[in-house]
């Protein structure tokens, strides 16, 4: 029996990444690997309305559009939305239907029935012919003055059994735990439940989307920590089921049709928007502490968490995103309020950025800003107040043959940005025999396989153990790819239950180790 924490570490080759489009300083902005998913957060002050004029020229609608194009979220989320008065060129808030109108031609062009007909000459795809986001929800929750939007390259789909994949708020909450109940804030919480391909992730995706109250006063602080913390509570509560494994367990949340379970393990929450406060010099628990922590920051390591919002009870993330050539974190005038959080025991963020044309040196203009009539170093402040705040997301991968396991989920990323990826092929009845299948984790390395009868949540080494009191076997060895095979493991002697986790020594990942999904091993007679 061997401890992760006693195994002799050699030195290991890098794995080298997929090609990448991701080289800002030669006005590439895309993505490092096509399976990341691109989200971006964007308050756009009033741009998308229907009274606004939609052709090109040094004015918002031109400048959104085209800083759409070149950074191709794969998710964008919108705050600001259908506010004609705002934007000053008519009165009144947008529709859905109308603002759903407005969203279409914002990406795909045509005629104009706001503006008599008038033939529409900027839009999305005119910068990028093959991009799109065809799946688009527009918030029915409002101010009266603005809506959110999200619009998504991948199809809504009910996740836990409530058959609803779209809300545009959180459904009432009574007080519980550290929510004072209600909902979620001034122009609700937003949030969509998308279906991702099965042939590339092994989980989805619910995305959310939030313009938290604005100003400076003790009022519209309040205001913003209420809906922060309904918030967490619900996603806590919905999603996560406390840790207690049931879908509202205290029964606080007034979902109807009531859904039926809880996320299961390898689908993840990612939710930003404009939370009208920056967390870095607040001075104070804010808004994003209240949203990705809930009441208690982390416990200590090697402990259980306690209330976070993440999957395994610890805190979630949120995004340090900088403008790559100047490091600034501002996302308006001179504060950070824009931001995105994410579930980081289920994925990884590769990275986070805010963009700003004014900041970009000539080489790094993406292409679908050229011929901007205001100039490329305007297309920022032409398009609104607020800087887009943009985060690549590695998700885990589709597992391979898995007929003798059950995916207990928590794999921790290696170095190389790949999580290790465990399955178990056969059958594991009287007489079959099964394989432990280990691909994706560091070349060239040693790995050991904790086995225990029961599972839980552990925090070590940076990640989630899940065997509870393991005993380790090994040391194997990971072949040049990365992978290796255990074969012929006997069935029978069931029914019972191994829970089984590789941790493999990886000096690029954090604190040396990354760790496979954990499986349940199901033995039968």
């Amino acid at each position: 029996m061997k401890s992760l924490l006693g195994c002799a570490c050699a030195l290991l080759a890098l794995g080298g990444p997929r090609l990448a489009q991701w080289n800002p300083a030669a006005g590439q902005w895309g993505k490092t690997d096509v399976l990341d998913v691109r989200v971006m957060t964007w308050n756009i002050e009033d741009g998308l309305c229907s009274s606004n004029g939609k052709v090109e020229g040094n004015n918002d609608w031109c400048a959104l559009a085209r800083v759409v194009a070149a950074l191709k979220p794969d998710v964008l989320i919108l705050q600001e939305c259908g506010d004609n008065d705002g934007q000053g060129t008519g009165s009144g808030l947008d529709s859905v239907t109308n603002l759903s109108t407005v969203v279409n031609r914002f990406q795909y062009g045509g005629t104009d029935p706001f503006n008599g007909g008038s033939a529409i000459t900027s839009w999305v795809r005119k910068y990028a012919p093959t991009y799109e986001l065809p799946f688009v929800f527009v918030s029915s929750d409002n101010d009266g003055f603005n809506r959110n939007v999200i619009l998504s390259r991948y199809p809504f789909g009910d996740l836990n059994g409530d058959n609803k994949s779209q809300y545009s708020d959180t459904p009432n909450i009574s007080a519980d735990l550290w929510a004072g109940g209600g909902d979620g804030g001034v122009r609700g919480f937003q949030h969509a439940e998308f279906n991702l391909p099965d042939a590339s992730y092994a989980g989805d995706l619910v995305i959310g989307n939030s313009h938290l109250k604005a100003g400076s006063s003790a009022a519209d602080k309040a205001e913003r920590l209420a809906a922060a913390k309904n918030i967490s509570y619900y996603l806590d509560a919905f999603y996560n089921g406390l840790g207690l494994g049931s879908v509202d367990p205290h029964a606080k949340i007034a979902d109807s049709p009531a859904a039926t379970s809880v996320l299961s393990v390898e689908r993840a929450i990612v939710f930003g928007g404009d939370w009208n406060e920056d967390e870095s010099t607040n001075g104070t628990k804010g808004p994003a502490d209240w949203l990705t922590k809930g009441a208690a920051n982390d416990p200590a390591a090697g402990s259980s968490g306690a209330d976070g919002v993440d999957r395994n009870r610890t805190d979630m993330s949120f995004d340090d995103a900088r403008d790559v050539f100047t490091n600034s974190a501002f996302t308006v005038s001179s504060a950070k309020f824009d931001h995105l959080a994410w579930q980081d025991s289920v994925i990884w963020q590769r990275r986070a950025f805010v963009f700003n044309s004014a900041t970009l040196p000539v080489g790094a203009v993406p292409a679908e800003l050229a011929g901007f009539s205001g100039g490329t170093g305007g297309v920022s402040n032409a398009a609104s107040d607020h800087r887009p705040v943009v985060a690549d997301f590695v998700l885990l991968p589709a597992l391979g043959c898995n007929t003798a396991g059950t995916n207990l989920g928590y794999a921790k990323i290696g170095g190389a940005g790949k999580f290790p990826r465990f399955s178990a092929c056969g059958s594991l009845v009287t007489g079959g025999t099964a394989t432990l299948n280990l691909v994706d984790a560091r070349p060239n390395s040693l790995a050991y396989l904790a086995l225990g009868f029961n599972s839980g949540v552990q925090l070590a080494l940076g990640g989630t153990l899940v065997p509870l009191a393991p005993q380790f076997l090994g040391p194997y060895a990971t072949d040049a790819n990365g992978a290796l095979a255990v074969p012929g493991i006997p069935g029978g002697g069931g029914p019972f239950s191994v829970v089984v986790q590789w941790g493999i020594i990886d000096l690029f990942a954090t604190q040396s180790t990354s760790f496979s999904n954990a499986l349940r091993l199901n033995f039968l007679p």
